[in-house]
């Protein structure tokens, strides 16, 4: 360093240890260092800002409690069969709302002493139950007991889903003070006995009483009340109808607990442990629930809105239900797998429409789809009745020689599915093995267009196409109204449209409506009725349908097969019923050579041979007033007099013996 710098240096130290170069002092105070007091309250201030933020916001997304007193009624349907049992109920989901007041004492608190013991002193949750759940918990060392309380359950009931989120916790809790700061403990009560599930559909105690012991809630006993709460931890195991039995077990589990709480005396908990409830059970079968669907699906023309339970009396039949569902299953896990055959469907009405079964699947558990109803199938040859008829009505008679052999219609060429050709042969005989191309040449000389209004007039609703094909069956129709159709010639000549409803009312005893018996309106003559009927018989007797030929019994029917085999049916009837009895596969899918004078025929005789059992034999109603041997053809007579005896009849009928 240099001389002169050195000098600078020095005087720069000098200058500023002197006093009077050295910067003032500041007369402001200095400042106080903050202590702990001020960030707790810094602390907590923001925590209630970020607090009432989150709160504002859980509570602005709370959904609204108003109006939850208002009355909330589902449609009740209880439906009957012509005997007066029970086939289903339909719309019983959520019962009248009931008042706790109005209640027996023990049934509320069944819920209280099972569900939420403390529920009368704390204020919509419960730390000392929750601490007490965990306690439990933690010794069995998994969940036996839960820590909501009862105004929680309603508030996740009424408003919120089933996420396990801190959120929806937050959100329940929330509910549950707000609950308990507007409504009172029993309206709180009546509220959740109202809207609480129960298992097999219903909400309510209402509901529940009437769905599984046929009663009110105000009229249930003490262990039906304890059934009842404790079906609410698990509704699907534990209501009554799912298992009986764990059903009783868990109502003794409610019984103990209504006894330590003091609600019940010891002895009183001992009788309602040793007294079996009786559980109200449908009488129907398992495929009842086809028709039940069929029935509600048509109330809204027939009752429209009563605001109130209802009961509709039908058709239906339970037994006959039953033996036709045995025969469809049996047929079909006997045969489907080798025919290729994975569904089915059979209807069964009296020759005035009255049904009184309906199979519309094999489960109507695994598939509710109606086949009976909706399924719209090919007939195949089951449509040759209406070709026959119309050709009658234009002049030609049972007796007229056709020519059984290959045939050119505007190109098309139809084939014979289900025999051979035979050359010259009698209408009698076409019919009876189902000949295409007879049935082909018979629609072509009366047009396609009068076959189709033939058809429509007996009752085919389906959109039927007036070309050729249609004599064998290639337009689509459900099994309900082929059968509905047949049931013309089966009385004789009237038209019909099938129905189940008798008569509605409302629980009371109202009427709301009654069906008025139709007046018979004639669809064909009693000469052509008696002459197709007869064609059937013979069907029955040595034609494609022997296979649905009844012992004892006079009936007539005809098969159908469609191209390649997709669909195959048997029609027919006695004086008692009239039966249509289909199957296929849903997707229409080809099936192995099965045709209707197979397995659809034996379905329809093991379905007929039961149902008739009991009944006295009786003509069928279109021969029954005609003159010959009609009335009296033996049902088990040997092929060739039978038919000796049925061109007879024929002849007579169509030149005026």
């Amino acid at each position: 360093m240099t001389s002169r710098h050195k000098l600078a240096v020095k005087s720069h130290r000098q200058a500023t240890a002197d006093p009077a170069h050295r910067q003032a002092p500041s007369l402001s105070r200095p400042k106080r260092r903050r202590g702990w007091p001020y960030v707790v309250a810094l602390l907590l201030a923001w925590g209630l800002i970020l607090g009432a933020v989150v709160g504002f916001h859980w509570i602005s997304s709370l959904p609204d409690t108003g109006g939850l007193l208002a009355k909330s009624l589902s449609r009740d349907i209880t439906i009957l069969d012509e005997k007066g049992r029970l086939i289903a109920r339909r719309g019983l989901s959520q019962g009248a709302i009931v008042n706790v007041s109005r209640l027996p004492a023990y049934v509320p608190n069944a819920f209280i002493a099972i569900e939420d013991r403390r529920f009368r002193n704390h204020i919509g949750l419960d730390p000392i139950g929750l601490m007490r759940a965990a306690d439990e918990n933690l010794l069995a060392g998994h969940v036996v007991q839960g820590g909501s309380t009862i105004t929680q359950q309603l508030a996740k009931n009424l408003f919120l889903e089933p996420d396990r989120t801190f959120e929806r916790k937050t959100q329940e809790a929330l509910l549950a003070l707000y609950l308990e700061s507007r409504y009172s403990k029993d309206q709180i009560l009546t509220l959740y006995l109202n809207r609480v599930y129960f298992g097999a559909g219903v909400y309510g105690i209402e509901a529940a009483a009437e769905r599984f012991f046929g009663k009110t809630a105000a009229g249930l006993s003490l262990t039906e009340a304890a059934m009842l709460a404790g079906s609410v931890k698990a509704p699907a195991r534990f209501n009554p109808l799912a298992d009986a039995d764990a059903s009783a077990n868990r109502a003794k589990l409610v019984l103990r607990a209504m006894r330590d709480a003091g609600f019940i005396s010891s002895r009183a908990c001992a009788n309602a442990q040793a007294t079996r409830a009786r559980i109200v059970r449908l009488t129907g079968t398992p495929g009842s629930g086809y028709f039940a669907d069929w029935i509600v699906a048509r109330m809204a023309g027939f009752a429209g809105d009563t605001g109130g339970p209802i009961v509709v009396e039908t058709t239906f039949n339970i037994n006959t239900q039953r033996q036709a569902e045995h025969a469809l299953e049996t047929g079909i896990a006997r045969d489907g797998s080798a025919l290729h055959a994975s569904e089915g469907a059979i209807v069964a009405m009296t020759p005035q429409g009255a049904i009184r079964a309906m199979v519309g699947g094999r489960s109507y558990s695994q598939s509710p789809f109606n086949r009976v109803t909706d399924a719209l199938r090919q007939p195949g040859s089951a449509f040759k009745p209406f070709v026959y008829l119309a050709a009658f009505e234009h002049g030609h008679a049972p007796s007229d020689i056709a020519n059984d052999e290959p045939v050119d219609i505007h190109g098309w060429e139809p084939g014979d599915y289900e025999g051979r050709f035979e050359g010259e042969i009698t209408l009698t005989r076409a019919f009876a093995k189902s000949s295409n191309s007879v049935a082909a040449q018979l629609a072509e000389q009366v047009g396609p267009a009068t076959v189709a209004a033939t058809a429509r007039r007996l009752g085919i609703v389906s959109t039927l196409a007036a070309v050729p094909s249609l004599a064998l069956g290639t337009s689509s129709v459900t099994p309900l109204e082929l059968t509905g159709a047949y049931a013309a010639f089966a009385n004789g000549g009237s038209g019909i449209v099938p129905y189940g409803i008798i008569r509605i009312r409302t629980k009371s005893g109202r009427l709301i409506y009654q069906r008025q018996s139709a007046a018979a309106h004639s669809v064909m003559s009693p000469t052509n009725a008696a002459a197709v009927t007869t064609l059937m018989v013979e069907t029955v007797t040595t034609g494609t349908g022997k296979s649905a030929r009844l012992a004892n019994v006079l009936s007539a029917g005809k098969t159908g097969t469609t191209q390649d085999f997709r669909d195959a049916w048997f029609v027919g009837f006695t004086a008692d019923l009239v039966c249509g009895v289909w199957i296929g596969n849903d997707d229409n899918a080809p099936m192995l050579r099965a045709v209707g004078g197979n397995l659809p025929a034996r379905m329809f005789r093991s379905f007929m041979t039961e149902a008739e059992l009991g009944l006295k034999p009786r003509p069928l109603t279109a021969l029954a007033n005609v003159p010959g041997e009609a009335q009296g053809v033996p049902a088990a007579s040997a092929a060739a007099p039978q038919t000796d005896a049925l061109d007879r009849l024929l002849n007579s009928l169509f030149n005026g013996a």
